[in-house]
Order: C-alpha cells, then sequence, then structure tokens
C-alpha cells in the first residue's frame, strides 16, 4: 500500500500550497515554471509533451488519472514535466486500454507530484499575477527556505530549452504499425504521396510524425542545429517547424537556419516553437504572455471562420511586428486577439500558434496538414515545369 506524505508548493512570490504525495524512492526538491492546462482529457499527452519541459503543470480539471497509463498515448518517449499539480489523483484507474495507473507510472520516473491543493485558487493566482517558477518538495517543508531556492533558477524568458528535447540524431521516421486507434479515428486511411518531408525537431510531438506519415510522407527528423548545407542535401519537398519549449526569441540558430531557407523556396510548415521560429525569421518579434494558452478548447480563426484549437505556448508573435510585406495573419486566438497563424502571399510559408495534430482534443484544424500537402505537390510540380 501507497503511503501518503506532507508535500509542499511553493511559488516565487511567496504564496504556497499544502498537500499530499505518495512516498517515493527518495524525497524531491524540483523546481520549475508553474502553468495551468485547462483540458478535461490528455493529462497523459501532456506529461510526455515536449513543449512542458521544465515546467511544473496544474490541471484544472478536479481529478486525473482515472483511465491510467498506456504505451499509445505518448507523445515522447521521455517525460518531460518537472512536477504534476492536481486536485485530485486516481489510485485505481479504469480503462481497457490501461497499463499502469498513473501514480505508478510517476512514481517509477521519480516525477514529483502533489495533490489536495485548491487548484482553482492556485490559477486564479497564476492568472492574475502571471506564470512564475515554482517548487514542489517532499524533503523540505520551510516554505522561507524553498523561496530561496527557487530565487536561484532563472525565469522562463531568455532560456533555450531546445538543446535538451531535440534529437541527437538525424533519422526517418518509419513507424510502419501505426497504432490502431489512430488509423481509425476520423477514419484515417494511409496513402504514399512520396513527398520527403525533413522535421526539424525542436521538441517534436509523435502524433505530428504519425499525421504526416497517413498522408504519405517519407519523414526524416533532424536536430535543431542542423545545417542548411545538410537540410538542403537531402532534396525536401518541405520542411516542418516543430513544438518545442522555452523562449523562441533564444533559439538563434533556428531562426538563422529557417531565415536562409526562405531564399529555396522550400514549402514550410510552422507549429507553436516552429511558427514563432518562422516569424522571427520574417523579422517579427515575439513576447511572452501573461500566463500562457494551454487547453483543448481555445478559439481561433478570422473573419467568422473558426475553429477550436488545442493550445500549448507561453510566449506568442507580436502583432504589429507582423505587417511585412507579402506576410498576412490567417488566424487570431480569439480569447485575446493574439496573432494564431500567419501565412505568405508570394511563398509557400504559413504557421500555427496551436497544434491541428491535437490527440485527444479537437480536430477542427487537421486540415492544415492536407493543405501542407498540397503546396508540396504544387511546388514539386512546379519545378518540373
Amino acid at each position: 500500500m501507497m503511503k501518503r506524505i506532507p508535500t509542499i508548493l511553493v511559488l516565487e512570490d511567496g504564496n504556497y500550497y499544502k498537500g499530499w504525495s505518495f512516498e517515493q524512492k527518495q524525497p524531491v526538491i524540483a523546481i520549475g515554471e508553474v502553468v495551468f492546462n485547462t483540458g478535461m482529457t490528455g493529462y497523459q499527452e501532456i506529461i510526455t509533451d515536449p513543449s512542458y519541459f521544465q515546467q511544473i503543470v496544474t490541471f484544472t480539471y478536479p481529478e486525473i488519472g482515472n483511465t491510467g497509463i498506456n504505451d499509445q498515448d505518448i507523445e515522447s518517449h521521455n517525460i518531460s514535466i518537472k512536477g504534476l499539480v492536481a486536485k485530485n489523483i486516481c489510485k485505481v484507474s479504469s480503462s481497457w486500454r490501461e497499463e499502469e495507473s498513473l501514480v505508478t507510472y510517476l512514481s517509477r520516473y521519480q516525477i514529483p507530484f502533489i495533490f489536495g491543493i485548491d487548484t482553482r485558487s492556485l490559477t486564479q493566482h497564476l492568472r492574475q499575477f502571471g506564470t512564475m517558477n515554482g517548487c514542489i518538495s517532499t524533503d523540505n517543508l520551510n516554505h522561507g527556505y524553498l523561496k530561496q531556492k527557487i530565487s536561484q533558477v532563472p525565469g522562463m524568458q531568455g532560456l533555450d530549452l531546445i538543446p535538451y528535447v531535440t534529437t541527437e540524431t538525424v533519422y526517418p521516421w518509419d513507424e510502419k504499425s501505426l497504432p490502431i486507434w489512430y488509423l481509425t479515428d476520423r477514419s484515417r486511411t494511409q496513402i504514399d504521396t512520396q513527398l520527403k518531408v525533413i522535421v526539424i525537431d525542436f521538441g517534436v510531438k509523435l502524433n505530428i510524425l504519425r499525421r504526416l506519415a497517413t498522408l504519405g510522407c517519407h519523414i526524416i527528423v533532424m536536430p535543431a542545429q542542423t545545417s542548411i548545407e545538410d537540410i538542403l542535401a537531402d532534396k525536401p519537398d518541405g520542411i516542418l517547424l516543430s513544438n518545442g519549449p522555452g523562449d523562441p526569441s533564444a533559439v538563434y540558430y533556428g531562426i538563422k537556419t529557417v531565415k536562409n531557407l526562405l531564399d529555396h523556396n522550400i514549402p514550410i510548415f510552422g507549429i507553436c516553437m516552429g511558427h514563432q521560429i518562422l516569424n522571427l525569421a520574417l523579422n517579427a518579434k515575439t513576447f511572452k504572455l501573461k500566463f500562457g494558452h494551454r487547453g483543448i478548447n481555445h478559439p481561433s480563426g478570422l473573419e467568422q471562420q473558426v475553429a477550436i484549437t488545442s493550445q500549448n505556448h507561453g510566449f506568442a508573435v507580436d502583432l504589429q511586428s507582423v505587417f511585412k510585406p507579402f506576410v498576412q495573419v490567417t488566424h487570431f486566438n480569439l480569447n485575446d486577439t493574439t496573432v494564431a497563424g500567419i501565412g505568405h502571399s508570394q511563398s509557400p510559408y504559413f504557421s500555427v500558434q496551436y497544434h491541428p495534430e491535437s490527440s485527444p482534443g479537437p480536430h477542427d484544424a487537421d486540415y492544415l496538414f492536407e493543405n501542407f500537402v498540397e503546396i508540396m505537390i504544387r511546388s514539386k510540380h512546379k519545378v518540373h515545369q
């Protein structure tokens, strides 16, 4: 039987919340940026999403863990979050797909967590004062001592976290047997377009690769630091700039590479971090949001065309800096009117500040992958004419 132990969450401004955890192999003190996600589902995808690297995720839904953990719903092969905060965590889960409980999973990977706190109060505090660093501790419960420890850790602004999550080697992604649930979801059928897509890995999610695979793309994943010469040597039909963690303006090598790629007129599709890096390469600017967008019900659109989208980002593109020749805003986040998508009127570049591959989550933006394929096919035909 798991032993319940006192645990504390301390924020950098001195606010603290007392709760519980279950005893792990050794006491922990985990420091990261405390954020909140409003999704009712998808805790396993969130835990394994590299975009949450170095973040302590608060789940606003009052109970998580009730469907357990399985090997198919992961977004990467590593746990990315720094810690987990919940009102209630199910010790006993119930799903025909479950392979282990959430508590067992977190304990196995030594991921700190705290439950039994007022997550509504915490979320309201973060909305009012903004996301900030915090600490989950089962080792020392002195909030004054922990606040001092937090003050020694830098904030998210200015941090380049991509080297911690990107692949170290170039590899073809050739998952032969896509999960049955993935192929049957939305009645997907696999096709073969013979298009070569290079995915620049800023922290890519598996469902992005799966979506490209169902559309017949031959996928090569490359590290974020890959040179433009190595990218062009593979003669790609298109380039996808993936999601990822940290401050996009600090990813100078990625911005430089994409800026150089713009001269070659190769179709480019940016998602989240990729969206921000594409915009920075187009000489736009980014800024840190007060508390970010993290959830699966964010309306995005333009001119009465609205899609419900899955979002996870703490930075956004500055609207005033977007107004460049031939660059158009294609989507706004309709909660706060920040830029949620751009397109180029003269070149095959576009990007979105949300996750069209989201699963679980809304499927409204799934068409963007088909658009990317159509753009690559047209560009390929132009080259051969």
